[in-house]
């Protein structure tokens, strides 16, 4: 027992008797409640031996006001913590039981969530990163970030996701290890409150909470997850996952399709009817994309000449087999991270495989008949594993069935000789494997640790094989022009570059630090947890998770940009300026120019005349509408009734954009801003970007003014 009270262990020790007695109960209610009643009656005599210690001061929380205490604050409260990193996949399989029991039972019921972040990453360990992913699963509940995981030790937690069940004393009465206690959290949680409430003991205030959620500016992406590259190459599939969606861009960046969202759910039907909830890998031919939509444990299928989505594996709830072998939505799955195409056994292109990271296994569906390498023959439809154990761990063998995998999260395969393979990305083992398509057999390729059962052998390391090391890697795109795979280091911020033959593996882009810049170099653009990667042999398309965009690497001239992301409305796109823009966000690399001081007098108008220029062999991408607005933070006012956004169609001569100053106006300081958005293509077509510039115009608004006669030019060459 730990010297400040009590931890897991004294808790277990009590807890066996009472898991025993209700296997022995079966589906007897009654017996079961007067089970748990008379544990709690028992444990309750121990309050003050059991008593939880408290949060450490200066931890910074979320989704609160202040900071919360156990014994102050959350005294009279059932309180359930949840310890969790949030890249661990068992851990976001408890996120739905939570969230059903916040259904349920509120603070003025008497119970408290707080989610209880431990990182097992040094990267996990910053708030920004807690902070993007409480938002991408949706977390409503309070989450401190114990980034030195001082109550997970004081309670002697060791593994994720741990739940532990406290009284309104603070004291300890359950802990629930791992995911898929479902029964047991809700049968345990429910009396808790019905033997508290009999006794008098929980209150009914409501804690202070602030979503971070609701301080989050729109955006046209929100945490895309994966992306991929038609091969015949005029469009993009962009999962979009925070917004439950898959768009289909052009290369220009109009938006073709937006099927599902902007709520999550799980329904087949019509583009108009369809939903996802947190879809991530995505996979194209022709007009069929595969997806898998990871939340809802399925495989979805859209048909884009049918304008129809379809589930055509899982049945919508997690499943635990890791065997497979059923047809279709009779076979559940779990967590399907990422897709690809490949061939088997001489059939093009006619088994989608899974990185099936909820089983930790790699597994297959057959879109026609065929058979696995060196297997037995399945029919069209069929799900089935093809390599893996299921045991979480990072095991190399020649036989697939004995294998381990820990948390798979990006697939690439490669036909060619002598490689042949699924490229892994594995990404709790913070290594990249291959699967042979000819025996099965898995391999190291670089990262990891010798030893299976390690799987905190990460860093950031350019080397060869082992010495190499990555952290938490998502995705893998193969070069097939190149013979290279390219790896999204995504933990630290990075994309490398792999040759298989040699096994040395290097830093392609990126500092290191989480940022969001361009550039004119891979090797001073940042990047943000970059989650998925598809390679045309031109450039690279990286799904930047947490900047919310998908970036563009040319593979020629080693710059970086961003793909703009064009949406008018629900499904295509014409040319015509959107009656209200979306703005992208201003990326960091854009120039901010800020201009002299101007004294101006109400009912007077200010010109300014914009003139740009595109960089040598670029031209204006045809029916992408570039765009110059006006913003004025903080003053509205000042643009009612002006017109605060145009398109730009040419470049040939200046801009002229007028202001007027309102004859009501506020005597004294305000700030403007003219901003231009430039959509432009290179001359031959195999290269698209967006960039912007933002001129800043203090204003002073005097009963007089000096110096409005004459427009005002502003230019910038890119």
């Amino acid at each position: 027992m730990a010297e400040n009270g009590g931890n897991v262990s004294s808790v277990l020790s009590v807890q066996g008797q009472l898991e025993s007695d209700l296997q022995e109960a079966g589906e007897e209610e009654l017996e079961k409640e007067r089970l748990v009643l008379r544990y709690l009656a028992k444990v309750s005599c121990r309050a003050e031996e059991l008593r939880a210690p408290d949060f450490v001061s200066g931890l910074e929380w979320l989704n609160t006001e202040r900071p919360l205490s156990i014994h102050k604050d959350l005294r009279g409260k059932v309180v359930i913590l949840d310890f969790f990193t949030y890249c661990c996949i068992n851990c976001m399989h408890v996120l739905p039981d939570l969230h059903a029991l916040e259904q349920e039972f509120s603070d003025i019921d008497g119970l408290v969530i707080i989610g209880v972040h431990s990182a097992k990453f040094p990267n996990e360990r910053v708030s920004d990163n807690i902070k993007s992913a409480v938002l991408r699963y949706n977390i409503s509940h309070p989450v401190v970030n114990d980034a030195d995981t001082a109550l997970w030790q004081s309670l002697e937690v060791s593994c994720w996701p741990t739940l532990v069940i406290l009284g309104p004393h603070g004291n300890l009465l359950f802990s629930l290890i791992g995911e898929g206690h479902r029964d047991l959290l809700f049968l345990f949680t429910s009396l808790t409150l019905k033997f508290y409430r009999q006794r008098n003991e929980i209150t009914e205030n409501q804690i202070p909470r602030q979503l971070y959620k609701d301080s989050l500016p729109p955006s046209p992406l929100l945490f895309p997850g994966k992306v991929a590259v038609d091969p015949a190459g005029d469009k993009l599939v962009i999962a979009d996952t925070g917004h439950h969606r898959i768009l289909v861009v052009k290369k220009d960046g109009q938006v073709l399709y937006t099927v599902g969202g902007p709520d999550s759910g799980n329904q087949d039907g019509s583009f108009s009817e369809s939903s996802f909830n947190s879809p991530q890998g995505v996979a194209v031919k022709g007009n069929v994309i595969y997806v898998a939509d990871t939340e809802n444990h399925l495989i979805r299928k859209i048909d884009l000449d049918e304008l129809r989505v379809s589930t055509v594996a899982g049945t919508g709830r997690q499943g635990t087999d890791k065997q497979g072998g059923a047809v279709g939505e009779q076979q559940p799955i779990s967590s399907p991270w990422d897709v690809s195409f490949s061939t088997a056994d001489g059939c093009e292109q006619c088994v989608l495989w899974i990185a099936m990271a909820g089983t930790h296994q790699i597994w297959a569906l057959f879109l026609e008949d065929g058979k696995l390498p060196k297997g037995s023959p399945f029919p069209k439809g069929t799900c089935v594993r093809f390599a893996g154990s299921g045991n979480e761990e990072n095991r190399n063998n020649s036989y697939p069935h004995k294998a381990g995998f820990a948390q798979p999260s990006g697939l690439s395969v490669c036909l060619e000789e002598p490689w042949n393979c699924l490229f892994v990305a594995d990404s709790e083992s913070s290594s990249i494997r291959t699967v042979s398509l000819k025996d099965g057999a898995v391999k190291h390729l670089v990262g990891g640790e010798r030893d299976p059962m390690n799987l905190f052998a990460f860093g950031d390391e350019d080397g060869t094989g082992i010495n190499a090391k990555l952290q938490h890697p998502l995705g893998v795109a193969w070069d097939q022009k190149r013979n290279v795979l390219y790896v999204a280091d995504s933990y630290n911020h990075k994309i490398k570059v792999l040759d298989p033959k040699s096994k040395s593996c290097s830093t392609l882009a990126g500092t290191g630090v989480s940022s969001n810049t361009e550039g004119p170099s891979f090797t001073r653009a940042t990047f943000n947890e970059p989650g998925g990667l598809s390679c045309d042999g031109h450039s690279l398309y990286v799904a930047d998770t947490n900047n919310h965009q998908i970036k563009v690497l040319d593979l020629e001239t080693k710059t970086v940009s961003d793909f703009p992301v064009l949406i008018k409305g629900k499904f295509e796109v014409d040319s015509a300026l959107p009656n209200k823009l979306i703005l992208p966000k201003l990326p960091k690399s854009a120039p901010n120019i800020h201009l002299t001081l101007r004294s101006v007098a109400p009912n007077t108008t200010l010109q300014y005349r914009l003139t740009l220029k595109l960089p040598p062999d670029s031209k204006l991408t045809e029916g992408a509408p570039s765009f110059w607005f006006l913003t004025a933070t903080g003053c509205d006012w000042l643009l009612v009734g002006q017109r605060i956004q145009g398109e730009i169609g040419s470049l040939c001569e200046p801009i002229q954009i007028n202001v007027r100053i309102p004859q009501e106006s506020v005597l004294g300081q305000v700030v403007l801003c003219i901003g231009a958005f430039l959509y432009y293509c290179s001359e031959d077509g195999s290269a698209c970007m967006m960039k912007a510039v933002s001129f800043t115009q203090p204003l002073h608004i005097a009963p007089q003014d000096t110096n409005c006669a004459h427009p005002v030019p502003l230019s910038y060459n890119f």
